[in-house]
């Protein structure tokens, strides 16, 4: 399919698929959604010296760039996994303007190091942030009791409603540790009942620009 670099409402660029009307990140803003939904109200919960996180949607890298930048200004080690089953190209990766936007220009070498490391190969980017690439289903994780928090930014449920499954929450629930965190920027009743319905303890927050909610789910035993 078609894909654009558009602008998005904080100067953020993102990736828009005309076909489906879908971008990688909010059209409000890429860099705002980011920060709103997976640090301020996943990262942020953590303060223990080391975290394991699954991404599910590794795209532009936009969240693992974030995360690493976070993670420094608390000393905390990051082990993070990004599944992606349509990897962005380099050409795409390069027209994107997420270090200058974040004022970050000195985290270039840990961004392109992301983006050029192999995929399916844990890889050591610095020296407290390792990366685990995997080009695969979402369907086809196989992790269990392995993660404390996961990023869940898969397109929306309007375009690509299988990922929003019970089916899809199941292997979730089972990767995450007990007490681990699942955060999205999704806030659709649906997606809350599938989630409930494996096990989730659901709660909505406020949600980023553009957006009145999004939703949390934690696994308690």
């Amino acid at each position: 399919m078609k894909r654009e670099i558009i602008i998005t409402g904080d100067g953020s660029k993102t990736i828009h698929i005309p076909e489906w009307n879908e971008q990688y990140h909010s059209k409000h803003g890429a860099i705002q959604e980011a920060y709103h939904v997976f640090i301020k109200n996943g990262l942020s919960l953590f303060s223990n010296s080391e975290i394991t996180i699954l991404e599910i949607g590794f795209g532009t890298g936009l969240n693992a760039l974030i995360t690493n930048i976070e993670s420094k200004k608390t000393n905390l080690k990051v082990n993070y996994t990004g599944v992606e089953r349509y990897p962005v190209s380099l050409e795409e990766l390069q027209s994107l303007n997420y270090l200058e936007e974040l004022n970050a220009t000195k985290e270039k070498l840990f961004f392109n190091k992301m983006h050029t490391s192999e995929w399916g190969v844990t890889v050591q980017i610095s020296d407290d942030f390792s990366l685990l690439k995997e080009q695969k289903d979402f369907s086809e994780i196989k992790n269990t009791n392995a993660f404390n928090l996961i990023y869940f930014d898969a397109f929306g449920a309007r375009v690509q409603p299988e990922l929003w499954t019970e089916e899809i929450f199941k292997i979730m629930y089972d990767s995450l540790k007990e007490d681990g965190y699942l955060v999205t920027y999704s806030a659709k009743g649906s997606v809350r009942r599938a989630m409930q319905s494996v096990g989730f303890v659901v709660e909505r927050l406020p949600g980023p620009p553009g957006k009145r909610e999004m939703l949390r789910a934690q696994k308690k035993l």
